[in-house]
Order: C-alpha cells, then structure tokens, then sequence
C-alpha cells in the first residue's frame, strides 16, 4: 500500500524523491519522508499528512546528497504522524530504511530488542527491522546485516535500506510487496510503482519474492536471499506514457480517468478482434491453449471493484462461452475447500495492481492445486503477471485515482473478449460472436455520448447529494453494476450506500426505504424490465425517490421515476460496460458538491498490497 522510491546517482537526490512521492501518493498519504544522504551524514525531515506538506517542509532545510529514499505512507501499525512516518532508524541513526507491508512478528521481535537495550521511538512494526539491521551491522556490512536480519522476520515486505556506515550503498529487498529497479545511465531508482520513475528511465527490473538487491553508483548485483546466489535478471523495457499520470486540465484524477473510458475500451479491443472470423485474438492465452479447451469450471476472484467485475466477467462466460463459473472474493478464496479437478478446472485472477496481496494468495493456492491459472491485470511486469500460467494485460495505462473507473470498464472489455474466446472453441456460432464483437467496437462511441451528459447528471446530483443514505438496485447482469455504483458512493463521498439484487428488495431492505433514503436503480429495457417497474413502484409506495438509469427511447420510465439518465442501447449481456458510466460520473459530482478529497479518499490506497 505504502509508497517507496530511492535514488543514487550523480543528481541532487531531493528533487527525485519528492517528485516520485507525488506520484506514488495514491498509495498511501497519511505521512510522508525522505532521508538524503551527503557522505556518512543522512538527514531526514518526516511530516504528518501528505507530500505537499513534505515538499513545503523540505523548502526550508539544505538537503544536499546524491543519494537518498522516501516513503509514503498508508497506516497500518501505529496512528499516522510524525513520530511513525517513514523513514526510520536506529539506536544511533546509522541505519535508515523504508518499508512497505506488515512484519507479522514485531512484537516478539521488539520485545528481545528492548531486552537487548534497543530504543524505540515509534509504534511501527517498520523500526524493528532498522534494530535489527544495526545489531548484525556492528559486525557486518549492510548486504550480509540486511540478509541476516531478513531471515527473522515473518510477514510481507519491500525494504529500501541506506547507512552510514556505507554511503554509496543501497540495498533493497521484497517479499510479497512490489519493488521495481530503474536503469539509468550512473544512476539507479527503486519504487514500489512505475510511475515515480518513468520520468528518469524505461528501463526496468522487476525484483521477485525472495531477491535483494545491492546498488551502488555504478553497479548493481541481485542475489537469493536463501542461499546468496547471484541472480542474472532481464531489463524490461517499458513502454507507458507518463502523460496519463498528469491531470492535463481535469480537476481530478478520476475525472480525466472516467472520460478515458472511451479510450480504454479501444486500447482493450485493439488488435484483438478478427470479425471475420468471430475470434477474440488474446496473444497472452494462446500458450495454453489446449488447456483451455479441457477447461470446464472457472474460478474468478477479485477485491474491491475488481471482485464486480468478476461478477460480471461470470455472467459474460457463462453466457457467451459457455463454461460453468464461480465468483469469490479473493481474501476468502483459500479459506474453502475446493472440490474440482485440476485438469479442468482454471482460476482467473483479476487484479489493476497485479500487487493485491490477497489475489496473489489465491493464484499461489491454486498452483499449489495444480490448476492453471490466468490473470487480468494493467500492470506490465506485476506479480500476478509473472506468477500466474497465462494471462492478458488490460493496456489501459497508468490510473491515478484511487476509485477505480477507467481500469473497471477496460476489465469488463477484456472479460468479454475472454468469454468469446471460450465459446468460440465450444459452440458460440460465428453469426453470434460477430454480433458482440461488432456491439463491443461500437461501444467507445456509445460512452462518449453518455460523458456527454455530465452536466445533466452533475444538475441531478445537486439534488442528492445531501442525504447520508442510498440504496442501488439491480437485476441480472446488473447486480454487479450496482454495487460497484454503490462502492463508489462510499468511497469518494461517505455516504452510506447499500446495494441489492432488486429481487431481494422485499426480503428485507425494503425496510430501510422513506423520504430520506432515495434509490438508484438500473431499470434498462431488458428481459428483468418489467420486473424492475414493480420494484420502482415498491419504493415510490413507501415515499422513496428513485433516480433510474434508463435505456433512450423508454417513454415510460419518466413517469415512474423522479429522475431519468438514459443510456444508449446496446446487447443486454453488454449493458454492465455502458450502465457504469453514469454511476462513475454520480459519484465524482456528488463527492465534489460535497467538498470531498475525491482522487485520496480518507483510510484508502490504491494497491492493496497487505492482508
């Protein structure tokens, strides 16, 4: 979750690291700090609250050094401040070090620390590997002091480490958490997210579970961390644009990344489609393709908005290619008994990060069961890219915004190309796989058009956005839809918003409906259409008001609701891409009327990468 970046090299250090922080904020910003290193001095400034605070702080102080780290934090041990931002240090202030994760056994680790005499000034789990570094470090240079003190903790982590002891040296490790080293020329980066560093090179190491790294000006080694033994690494090239990482002109991130909507559905189709054959051309799945065809049950997980899309995904498989499917929520994946046969039975991960911790414990579970996995993630080189047997990128560039929007709608595309590749190779016809396909090319059209409608949507928002309660409905391949609309209510504006399959309305929730808890409801001209009428008139019986996503052209609809957002048409399986549009762009008007931190929502982060 947090945010770490280091750099050594011939540059002034500080620029690199508060310009790297800034990117990596969505991933945590409860506190932020930097330690810069000027031979055998290191100097740190540490600030409550996010990098700006850091970047005015730093403004008044003479941080030189060529060589330095910097961290972000999202809060996990110890209340976010000061005294427990990162980076943090020894008895004697030799050892500096940032870390993202959770070291499960601090506690019994602290205790021996303390009984050893060590002196803690926080109440991180983070300081005690910077206590135990200096207890091997009395001895023994910081790759050996590191590995050593690595091998007593427990848990999940990257570790960036500088001494003073040591001053050209950095030393990074990882387990579990992600950590990326930048190539440049004399100079070298470390970050926990490409973003902080593709300003400076595109060259790039992904450091696997289990590697640490030795960096000093000049060089670099990676070595196991059981055994010692040198490990020759390939250079990615990476080949994103930094360019979606600014807002270029939008107030928010989320906003620009909802009106990119459009675009990654294009990037998510493009080169993929033959319509003349109705194929899905997914190059990423093409190595198991043979085991794809014995496949007859997927397992698909998710966290957060990624588990809706699942959901989602289930339906688009089931329907279109024919093959039984189940969703569950990634951290309670491993806690069933799963009962198949790993020859014909696949799990789907679907992650943006490709760093959610939980989803990564899944895809290892299912190894462990012989079964094939597959991802779907937007980040080149991620761990569920590399663990996993196969898989297909989403190609929607870097997203900013910690409620996920555009990287949602480019996983429902993909999803639906995967479900055209299953049916083709059981019994979709071409005549029907050309239908979605051609449907799918028109759909980036169909979402400009509903972008077009913000200011109306923003006219029904005002009249909304007071109350402190919702409730969002739908049916069928729209139950999903809702909750993600629901999901994202909660996390920009903090208002309490359920979500229910409308059949279930009765069975309980109806309970909650009166004046002052209005209903959003995905009422489209479908095959539920009817059924979704009885259930508006329900709410309206009760003094509901009711805000219905509608299908242009339902002339019927405007009278049984107080407010109308109409959507183009498009085939019923493919309503949830189009249907989330509007629940984005509800949620960004409603969060931004009342005032909220609408791209760093309070007790969030983008990745997720701690369980």
């Amino acid at each position: 979750m947090c945010g770490i970046i280091g750099y050594i090299g011939k540059k002034p250090a500080l620029p690199i690291l508060l310009d790297g922080l800034k990117r990596l904020e969505y991933r945590g910003y409860d506190s932020a700090g930097i330690a810069v290193q000027h031979g055998s001095l290191t100097q740190s400034i540490k600030v409550a609250g996010k990098v700006q605070h850091l970047r005015e702080k730093s403004a008044h102080q003479q941080l030189d050094g060529t060589c330095g780290i910097g961290h972000t934090r999202w809060a996990t041990h110890g209340e976010p401040n000061e005294v427990n931002a990162h980076p943090h240090t020894d008895c004697a202030q030799t050892v500096w070090l940032v870390h993202n994760g959770i070291i499960e056994n601090f506690s019994s680790l602290k205790n021996q620390l303390i009984k050893e005499g060590h002196r803690f000034a926080s109440e991180t789990d983070t300081e005690v590997m910077a206590h135990l570094i200096e207890r091997f470090h009395q001895t023994l240079p910081l790759e050996l002091a590191v590995t050593r003190a690595l091998r007593l903790v427990k848990g999940a982590y990257s570790f960036v480490v500088i001494s003073a002891k040591e001053p050209d040296t950095i030393i990074a490790a990882k387990l579990s958490s992600p950590l990326r080293l930048g190539i440049g020329i004399d100079e070298f980066f470390l970050a926990s997210d490409l973003a902080a560093i593709l300003d400076h090179t595109k060259q790039v190491i992904t450091l696997e579970d289990g590697e640490l790294a030795t960096i000093t000006r000049s060089t670099y080694t990676i070595r196991t961390l059981q055994g010692g033994n040198l490990k020759e690494k390939p250079i990615e090239e990476i080949d994103w644009d930094i360019s979606p990482s600014e807002k270029t002109g939008y107030k928010h991130f989320m906003l620009k990344e909802i009106f990119e909507e459009p675009e990654v559905v294009r990037n998510a189709i493009r080169g993929r489609i033959n319509f003349d054959q109705g194929e899905a051309i997914l190059g990423g799945l093409s190595v198991v393709d043979e085991q794809l065809q014995k496949i007859e049950h997927l397992h698909i997980v998710g966290c957060g908005s990624a588990a809706f899309a699942a959901m989602i995904g289930q339906s688009f498989i089931e329907s279109i290619g024919n093959i039984s499917a189940s969703v569950e929520v990634a951290s309670e994946f491993r806690y069933r008994e799963h009962i198949f046969d790993p020859e014909k039975t696949a799990l789907l991960a679907i992650s943006q990060s490709g760093e959610t911790a939980d989803t990564i414990a899944c895809v290892q579970e299912a190894k462990r069961k012989k079964m094939l996995t597959l991802g779907v993630v937007n980040v080149v080189g991620s761990t569920i890219a590399h663990q996993t047997d196969a898989g297909v990128y989403n190609h929607a560039g870097p997203e900013i915004g910690v409620a996920s929007t555009k990287v949602f709608i480019s996983q429902l595309t993909v999803l639906a190309l995967i479900a055209i590749k299953f049916g083709r190779q059981r019994n979709l016809s071409l005549g029907q796989a050309q239908i979605i396909l051609k449907e799918l090319m028109h759909l980036p059209e169909k979402i400009e058009n509903i972008l077009r409608q913000k200011p109306f949507i923003r006219s029904i928002a005002m009249k909304y956005h007071h109350f402190e309660h919702f409730a969002f409905l739908g049916r069928k391949y729209n139950v999903a839809t809702a909750m993600e609309g629901a999901l994202k209510l909660k996390e920009i504006s903090y208002i309490h918003a359920e979500s229910y399959p409308a059949g279930e309305l009765k069975h309980g929730a109806i309970a909650l409906i009166d004046a002052q808890f209005p209903s959003l409801f995905i009422a489209l001209q479908d095959s539920v259409y009817e059924k979704n009428a009885s259930n508006i008139q329900e709410i309206k019986a009760r003094k509901g008001r009711v805000i219905a996503i509608a299908t242009e052209g339902d002339t019927r609809i405007s009278a049984l609701v107080d407010d109308v957002i109409f959507l183009p048409k498009t085939l019923e399986i493919l309503t949830p891409i189009l249907a989330t549009v509007p629940l984005h762009l509800f949620a960004y008007e409603v969060a931004s009327l009342r005032g909220c931190d609408i791209d760093q929502p309070r007790n969030l982060a983008k990745s997720v990468t701690v369980e």
